[in-house]
């Protein structure tokens, strides 16, 4: 996989994980681009607990990330991060294949 995540990300999806669904084993964070948004795409980052063979997966400090095949060529090379400040705070994605986002970040082209 050519995506990668920062340890505050990892961090975070723990700890969601284990408040969120501390009774399921087996669960990834699933990350997708699909259609939407005001760019034109959009990313979806969720638990799941279907993975696929042809889905591309890598663990970061005990994270399960898992991309599926057809988002995988938008995603080559993203950053996964998460940011907790007083001005925002969130997952947020650093894609180098983006020519152009949106002012809420969630949406690109």
């Amino acid at each position: 996989m050519t995506i990668t995540m920062s340890d505050s990300a990892a961090s975070k999806v723990k700890e969601l994980l284990t408040r969120e669904a501390p009774e399921q084993q087996g669960l990834a964070l699933r990350v997708a681009v699909q259609p939407g948004g005001c760019s034109g795409l959009r990313y979806a980052l969720y638990f799941d607990d279907q993975i696929k063979d042809s889905d591309q997966t890598a663990d970061f400090s005990g994270v399960r990330v898992v991309v599926d095949k057809m988002s995988a060529p938008y995603l080559s090379g993203a950053q996964i991060d998460y940011i907790d400040t007083l001005q925002q705070s969130g997952f947020t994605i650093n894609n180098p294949n983006a020519q152009s986002t949106c002012a809420c970040g969630d949406s690109f082209h």
